[in-house]
């Protein structure tokens, strides 16, 4: 038999028998693997036992089988490493820096399923044939998301999203080049001054880091409310309370949808709320919130902040058919003030591409909107629109035409 398994196996019953928990005990766990493999040695140089090799090597992937995700755990260790993907138990992707690569990790069929119901045991989340997808949070705060067949021709769909905090400010994303210094002074004030902004862009754009950052810039003060379909927000403020949906039970019920978050939102004194990212009808129901005088913030998946805004108007129409342009265009109008467009380009460096106001126009069917910041040959640069609501910038203490002074201060972006 293997050492390793050998190894393995001797962890496992020590686990068992002390009555520890892996996930919540890892240095317990960590310590015990060290001593059994120190032991085995010893045992092994007397004889009738496999030689272990290089210990380190060998306690690393004990405990990542014990108290971790097996083969995967190096992936979700590096932080180098930004998605993780399953198609085939022999193809294992990773995503670095933007960029995906085919890993040399090869599993097997039962090890990906074992590896998923490890995944999904403390998430309170199902996946089974009358439930083939599945949304869940792994304890590091990693986004879990597998399909099964029949809805996959084959094999089970495994994605990992981890969810890397490159950046916990503007500023930081300034240094970075995900901005320039101007645009971010801009973006900072806008959200003090209680402007309503949406994050759009692409998969992997940076939509959910840029949320974080401009979060940062909320007042101590306020009181922040978050729902999402499954918590990647990660704000620090004193004041916070975080939402998330929930699936059914096995009954098919108890299942709590994003619109529902919103609407609850409302009822827990919120002085601004932010929604992860709408898709569905419950963009009609933050529409509401930030109509009812309460600032917000959201992501959304665009090519374009125009696009942006087209999709904020029809995403409500799925809320019903009494739900029309008529109604929801002049509120989109209305209530949304910044778009911000994120955008992952070829290098694997996610910038911001452009910023739009909305002055709360509507000519026709269409929102107007006025370039606030552009990219012009590579470059985000100040363009020549101001942001409505002026007078919220002074009473936040802020110059407004100073932020948007058409000096040099644009720097190279990428």
């Amino acid at each position: 038999m293997d050492a390793i398994v050998v190894v393995e196996d001797e962890v496992r019953e020590l686990v068992r028998r002390r009555g520890l928990d892996p996930v919540a005990e890892p240095a317990a766990v960590r310590t015990l693997v060290d001593q059994v493999v120190a032991d085995y040695g010893e045992r092994s140089l007397a004889g009738g036992l496999p030689r272990l090799g290089d210990a380190a090597r060998v306690s690393r992937t004990v405990f990542d089988a014990v108290a971790g995700f097996g083969p995967l755990q190096r992936y979700l260790d590096d932080p180098a490493v930004e998605e993780i993907w399953i198609n085939e138990p022999g193809r294992v992707f990773v995503a670095r820096h933007g960029r995906s690569e085919l890993t040399t990790t090869v599993l097997t069929e039962a090890q990906v399923r074992d590896l998923v119901e490890r995944m999904l045991k403390n998430s309170g989340r199902r996946l089974d044939l009358s439930s083939p997808f599945v949304d869940a949070r792994l304890p590091d705060g990693s986004r879990l998301h597998v399909v099964i067949p029949d809805v996959t021709r084959e094999f089970w769909a495994v994605n990992i999203r981890k969810f890397v905090i490159a950046a916990a400010s503007l500023d930081e994303l300034v240094r970075f080049g995900t901005l320039t210094p101007q645009c971010a002074a801009f973006l900072e004030a806008a959200v003090a001054a209680g402007l309503n902004v949406i994050v759009a862009g692409g998969t992997q754009s940076g939509k959910t880091t840029m949320l974080n950052c401009l979060a940062s810039a909320i007042p101590a003060a306020e009181r922040v409310v978050t729902c999402e379909e499954v918590f990647e927000l990660k704000l620090h403020l004193p004041d916070w309370v975080a939402l998330q949906t929930r699936q059914p039970n096995l009954d098919g019920r108890g299942e709590i949808l994003l619109r529902r978050l919103v609407k609850e939102s409302l009822r827990m004194r919120p002085s601004r709320i932010i929604v992860g990212e709408v898709r569905q009808e419950e963009c009609l129901d933050l529409l509401i919130a930030l109509n009812s005088g309460t600032p917000g913030m959201c992501s959304v998946h665009a090519n374009s902040a125009r696009e942006a805004i087209a999709k904020l108007c029809t995403l409500p129409l799925l809320a019903g058919e009494n739900v029309s342009h008529a109604f929801v265009t002049p509120t989109v109008a209305g209530c949304v003030d910044l778009v911000v467009q994120m955008e992952l380009v070829g290098s694997g460096q996610r910038r911001v591409r452009e910023v739009v106001g909305v002055p709360g126009r509507v000519e026709g069917d269409v929102v107007e909107i006025t370039d606030l910041f552009a990219t012009r040959g590579g470059r985000l640069v100040r363009a020549d629109g101001y942001p409505p609501h002026p007078e919220r910038f002074e009473q936040a203490g802020h110059d407004l035409r100073t932020l948007l002074a058409p000096a040099g201060s644009a720097r190279t972006v990428g």
